[in-house]
């Protein structure tokens, strides 16, 4: 069946099998900033923007996202102008392997769109359901409140990308991994 999508900006129409979920979909089109970890929405890796809200695209029929705009990872930014929460990733050194960091990044967007000023601990419970085997949440936690801090204007990027030239980052207070679990 063909579908009719808005993605990044480009109104498209992709063919999709009737048991295709959106991530399969998307990934066929060169959307590879969509990853596929568990093939049920339950990883938080296939995370996107559908009409405005997070949603995992591998736990999505894609005909269910017809005539929807849906938003990936890719278009919030560029290489080389990257969206404030995908520089403090970078500069925070939060990103390992690579596969979960998408779904984190639209999850952490979402979370500063709703509330700019979060805690460690909302930070920790939106992050939460975004299952990352690499680098035990604590590095993903302080980009996300560095990115915080940097989308509200109080500290700004050094020319080099790397720290503030304003002074010290804003720190997680502690070193435990999201979802508890973990003896960290």
């Amino acid at each position: 069946m063909d579908i009719e999508l808005t993605i990044n900006g480009e109104r498209t129409r992709v063919e999709a099998g009737s048991a295709e979920d959106l991530a399969t979909v998307l990934r066929q089109h060169g959307y590879i900033g969509v990853k596929c970890g568990c093939d049920g929405g339950a990883c938080g890796a296939s995370k996107v923007f559908v009409d405005g809200e997070v949603r995992m695209a591998c736990g999505m029929a894609a005909a269910d996202a017809d005539g929807s705009e849906i938003q990936t990872v890719a278009a919030l930014g560029t290489q080389d102008d990257l969206h404030p929460v995908q520089q403090a990733f970078v500069d925070n050194f939060a990103v390992q392997c690579g596969f979960c960091i998408p779904g984190m990044i639209i999850q952490a967007v979402a979370l500063l769109d709703s509330n700019p000023d979060p805690t460690e601990r909302e930070v920790r419970e939106a992050l939460d359901d975004n299952i990352c085997r690499c680098t035990g949440y604590q590095k993903p936690v302080e980009a996300v409140l560095d990115a915080a801090e940097r989308m509200q204007g109080e500290q700004s990027v050094a020319a080099d990308g790397g720290r503030s030239v304003d002074g010290p980052p804003r720190r997680a207070e502690s070193t435990g991994c999201c979802g508890g679990g973990c003896d960290e």
